[in-house]
């Protein structure tokens, strides 16, 4: 594979990640989409990393970094998805509208 394969494939990730974001107006269906595009940065990262510099380790410890970023960032998303359904049965967008303030 070359470089500019992985670099579609990752802008590919990337733009159906942000088209379901916008799109979507079920919170979990957004967190999808926001994951896709994360995943779409971590494999750009990656490519560059391996075709411009594989012996340094810097972009293995960026990567896994970004791996767990957005490990960390589901597992709070779901749980404060999960509070909001559960106080006030919410799970789309347009009716949560009232929670500020």
């Amino acid at each position: 594979m070359t470089l500019h394969l992985v670099l579609l494939l990752a802008a590919g990730l990337f733009a159906i990640g942000l088209f379901g974001a916008l799109t979507q107006q079920s919170i979990v269906m957004i967190m999808m989409g926001i994951e896709l595009m994360i995943g779409g940065v971590i494999v750009g990262a990656a490519a560059f990393w391996r075709f411009l510099a594989p012996a340094a380790a810097s972009g293995q410890v960026i990567v896994v970094a970004a791996v767990v970023a957005m490990a960390v960032e589901m597992a709070m998303g779901f749980a404060v998805t999960t509070a909001i359904f559960r106080t006030r049965q919410i799970d789309m967008t347009d009716m949560a509208k009232d929670l500020e303030g």
